[in-house]
C-alpha cells in the first residue's frame, strides 16, 4: 500500500537577527497551521520575563548541554552572545514522521548545520526593513544594556552577511508588516511542499 497520499512533514527553519520579528512570525505560523509544531530549543541562557522551561526553551546548565551535545542529541547547536543553543533531534524527527511541520527558530550557524544534515528543509531568513528599524525594535524591548545592544547590532550585521554568502538560505523575507510577512512565508512552505527540491 502506498504512503504517497500521506502529508509530508516539513522542517521549517526561521532565522534572522535578534529583533527581526522571528518569534512573532513563528507564533503566527503555528496559529494558522494545526499540523505545525514548535521545535523547543535547549539553551544555557537564563529565562527572560515570562519564559518557562519546556515551552519557551529547555533551560540547561552548560555541563548538561555539553553532555547532550557530545551524545549527538542535537540536530544543530550554536554559541550566541556567550550562551549555547541547540535543537533536540529526537522530537523533531518524531514530529516529521507523523506528518507535522516542525517550526524552528534558530540562528545562522544552526541554519547552516541543518542545511547540511537535512537539505530538504525549508530555510527562511527574516530581514528587518532597515538597520535603524532593527535598533528601534531592540531598544523597545528594554531587556538589554547599551553594551548588549551594541553587541546585538554588530551580530546582526554579521548574521545577515553570513546568511547571504553561505548558500544555506534559499528564501529571504523582509518583515515590515507582520501579516504580509506571514502570508509570504506560509506560501513559501506550501510551494516547497508541492515542489520539493530535487
Amino acid at each position: 500500500m502506498s504512503n504517497s497520499s500521506q502529508r509530508r512533514g516539513m522542517l521549517v527553519v526561521v532565522s534572522g537577527p535578534s529583533g527581526a520579528g522571528k518569534t512573532s512570525i513563528c507564533k503566527a505560523l503555528l496559529a494558522r497551521n494545526d499540523r505545525a509544531v514548535w521545535s523547543v530549543s535547549a539553551t544555557t541562557r537564563p529565562p527572560r520575563g515570562q519564559e518557562t522551561t519546556g515551552t519557551s526553551y529547555e533551560f540547561l546548565s552548560r555541563d548538561e548541554f555539553e553532555k547532550r551535545r557530545s551524545n549527538g542529541e542535537f540536530l544543530e547547536w550554536a554559541e550566541y552572545v556567550g550562551h549555547l543553543y541547540g535543537t533536540p533531534v529526537a522530537a523533531a524527527r518524531e514530529a516529521l514522521e507523523r506528518g507535522c511541520d516542525v517550526i524552528m527558530e534558530i540562528d545562522v550557524q544552526g541554519g547552516a548545520q541543518v542545511a547540511k544534515k537535512m537539505p530538504d528543509s525549508v530555510r527562511i531568513f527574516v530581514l528587518p526593513p532597515t538597520m535603524e528599524s532593527l535598533q528601534a525594535r531592540l531598544e523597545g524591548r528594554k531587556t538589554e544594556s547599551a553594551e548588549q545592544l551594541r553587541k546585538r547590532l554588530a551580530e546582526a550585521d554579521g548574521e545577515i552577511g553570513f546568511a547571504r554568502d553561505s548558500g544555506s538560505y534559499k528564501h529571504f523575507v523582509v518583515n515590515d508588516k507582520l501579516e504580509i510577512t506571514v502570508d509570504e512565508i506560509a506560501g513559501i512552505i506550501e510551494s516547497e511542499r508541492e515542489n520539493p527540491a530535487e
